[in-house]
C-alpha cells in the first residue's frame, strides 16, 4: 500500500515533460538489457510532443511473408521484444500454439492441445485461445482461452509455468504492465483482474463493464484500458485508486482497442467505425465511420466489422483489419485530433490480431476463415495464416508526411 501511495504521489509531482524522459529512459535501459542496438522512437520535441511521427511507403504485396501451420483460424499473435519471434495462436483443438522465428519463417515450438480437464498434464489449452500477451524483458508470455483459464509460459523454451483459475467465463484480453510481471486480464465475466506472475499470485477484482469484455491493453502506467462490447463503452482503470473513467462514442458492439501512448488510445467496433480517443475527454477525438466500407449481406448494406486495431506505440501510425480484403493504415493528424487513411494492404480472410514491431520495421496479421469470436460467416478462399507485411518507414520530428511509393 505504501509503495502504492508513493507511486500517486510521484505521478502528481512529475511534470509531463519529466514522465515523458522517465519513460523513455525506461525504455531504451529494457532494450539495452535485452542486447537491442537498433534506434528506439522516443517522444520528439517540438510538434504535440507527444511522438514521433512516422511516414511510410506502402509495401509491395509481393513482399509479403505468409507463415502457415495452424489449420484453423488463428485468433491472437504477440511479437518477442527484441522483434526476433512471433507467438500466434488459434481454434485448433490439436495445435494451440506456435513459435516463428521472423527472419527465416520457421516454426521453432508448438504446444499442443489436448481435451477438456486434461489441462493438468501440462498440455496446452483444451479450448480457443483468444489473446495473449508477452512481458517487456521478454520473459513470460500469458494466454488465454475460452475455459475461463489462463496459462502462464517460458517464453525461451515454451515450457508452461502457472495456470490461474478464478475468471467465470472465457479470458478475452490480456496485457503485462511494461517494465514490470505484473498482468492484467479482461474476460467475458465482466471483470479485470490483476495478477503478480513472477509471485504467481491473485492480486485483486475489478468491476465496472455491463458487457463481456472483448479487449485490453496497457503501457507503463499501473492502469489499463478495455472494451466492453455491446455496452457501449471503453474504460480506464487505474489500478490503485480502484477507480474507473468511462467513455463513449461507438454505436455497435467495440470489439478491440490498443493504447497508442499514454495519452491516447484507439478503438473499432462491428459498427464499422474507428475511435481515437484521448484519455482526458469522454468523446472521440476523431472517429472514422465505415472504416472498411460496406458489404451487401443478404441484401442488406452492412458496415464491415472491425476486427482488429493496432499501433505503433509513440507514434501517429495505425492499422486496422476486417473481412474486407484489407488491411488499411491510417495516420493520426492534427495533433490527435483527425484520422487520415494512408492505403491499403491486400489481405484475404478475417483479420483477428494485429501486431507492429517494436521499431515499426513490419506489421503482423492474423488471418482466419472466421472471425476470432464466432462462426458468423465462412470464407473458404482464405488461408489460416500470420503475413508479415514489412514497412519502410522514417520518422521525423516535423514537417509535412508524404506517403510516398513503393
Amino acid at each position: 500500500g505504501r509503495r502504492r501511495r508513493e507511486a500517486v504521489e510521484e505521478e502528481v509531482e512529475e511534470t509531463p515533460q519529466e514522465k515523458k524522459l522517465r519513460l523513455a529512459k525506461q525504455y531504451l535501459e529494457e532494450l539495452r538489457q535485452l542486447g537491442e542496438s537498433r534506434p528506439v522512437p522516443v517522444p520528439q520535441r517540438g510538434g504535440t510532443g507527444r511522438g514521433a511521427r512516422t511516414s511510410c511507403s506502402p509495401p509491395d504485396p509481393a513482399s509479403i511473408r505468409v507463415l502457415r501451420g495452424h489449420q484453423l483460424p488463428v485468433t491472437c499473435l504477440v511479437i518477442s521484444p527484441d522483434n526476433r519471434f512471433i507467438f500466434s495462436a488459434s481454434k485448433d483443438g490439436a495445435l494451440i500454439k506456435c513459435k516463428w522465428e521472423v527472419d527465416s519463417g520457421k516454426r521453432l515450438c508448438m504446444v499442443p492441445g489436448g481435451k477438456k480437464g486434461t489441462e493438468e498434464r501440462h498440455m496446452g489449452h483444451a479450448s480457443h485461445v483468444l489473446c495473449m500477451a508477452i512481458s517487456s524483458d521478454g520473459k513470460y508470455l500469458a494466454t488465454g482461452d475460452r475455459n475461463k483459464l489462463i496459462m502462464i509460459w517460458d517464453a525461451a523454451t515454451c515450457k508452461r509455468l502457472h495456470i490461474f483459475t478464478g475468471h467465470r467465463d472465457a479470458v478475452s484480453g490480456l496485457s503485462f504492465r511494461k517494465g514490470t510481471h505484473q498482468l492484467y486480464s479482461a474476460s467475458h465475466d465482466r471483470c479485470v483482474k490483476v495478477w503478480d506472475v513472477a509471485e504467481n499470485a491473485y492480486v485483486e477484482t475489478l468491476f465496472g463493464h455491463q458487457d463481456i469484455i472483448t479487449g485490453l491493453d496497457s503501457l507503463s502506467r499501473e492502469c489499463c484500458v478495455t472494451a466492453g462490447g455491446r455496452d457501449g463503452t471503453v474504460r480506464l482503470w487505474k489500478i490503485p485508486e480502484e477507480s474507473q473513467l468511462v467513455f463513449s462514442g461507438h454505436q455497435g458492439s467495440i470489439d478491440c482497442i490498443q493504447l497508442i501512448n499514454e495519452e491516447h488510445m484507439v478503438s473499432g467496433a462491428d459498427d464499422g467505425s474507428l475511435a481515437l480517443w484521448g484519455l482526458t475527454k469522454k468523446k472521440p477525438l476523431a472517429l472514422a465511420r465505415q472504416a472498411h466500407g460496406e458489404q451487401d449481406a443478404q441484401g442488406l448494406q452492412q458496415p464491415y466489422w472491425i476486427s482488429a486495431v493496432a499501433a505503433l506505440r509513440n507514434s501517429d501510425l495505425l492499422a486496422t483489419g476486417s473481412h474486407s480484403g484489407s488491411v488499411k493504415l491510417w495516420k493520426c493528424g492534427e495533433g490527435f485530433r483527425k484520422l487520415e487513411h494512408l492505403w491499403d494492404i491486400p489481405v484475404v480472410g478475417f483479420v483477428n490480431s494485429l501486431k507492429f514491431s517494436a521499431t515499426g520495421d513490419f506489421l503482423v496479421a492474423g488471418i482466419g476463415q472466421e472471425h476470432r469470436l464466432g462462426r458468423w460467416w465462412r470464407m473458404k478462399e482464405a488461408k489460416n495464416s500470420i503475413c508479415i507485411i514489412p514497412l519502410k518507414k522514417k520518422t521525423t520530428a516535423s514537417g509535412p508526411e508524404s506517403p510516398g511509393s513503393s
